[in-house]
């Protein structure tokens, strides 16, 4: 994604510290963004306000089962010329308007763990279904 040193990423304050080690190992620096109280995920409404000319991209976290609210997040990177990268590994099945997680960003990460992708299985209803 051409992202390295002096680059910003916006990632959830609240994710996996693996996301934000990503980020860091290219050497760019990951940029907090506060989630939504009602589902766990990034607050779409306070990304603008994280992104600077620095910033390459955001990586939405799709937790517990459900996904990250995707239009406005994919509707700021088109505004701002970002890439999105869409986690995944807590997601496995979810779908976001009725449309499967991970076509929907420019790339998806997934990986499989039992603790956190059965672990979260019927916890919360995905809201974008």
């Amino acid at each position: 994604m051409d992202i390295g040193a002096g680059d910003e990423v916006i990632v959830p304050s609240n994710t996996y510290i693996a996301t934000w080690l990503a980020v860091s190992q290219c050497g760019a620096t990951p940029v907090p963004v506060e989630p939504l109280e009602s589902t766990f995920n990034i607050d779409p409404g306070l990304i603008e306000a994280a992104i600077t000319p620095r910033t390459k991209a955001i990586i939405p976290v799709h937790l517990y089962g459900q996904s990250a609210d995707l239009d406005p997040i994919i509707g700021l990177a088109k505004k701002h010329g970002l890439r999105v990268l869409e986690d995944a590994a807590q997601a496995h099945g979810a779908r976001y308007k009725g449309k499967r997680i991970g076509g929907h960003g420019d790339v998806v990460a997934w990986s499989f763990y039992p603790g956190k992708n059965l672990g979260a299985l019927g916890m919360l209803v995905p809201l974008h279904q």
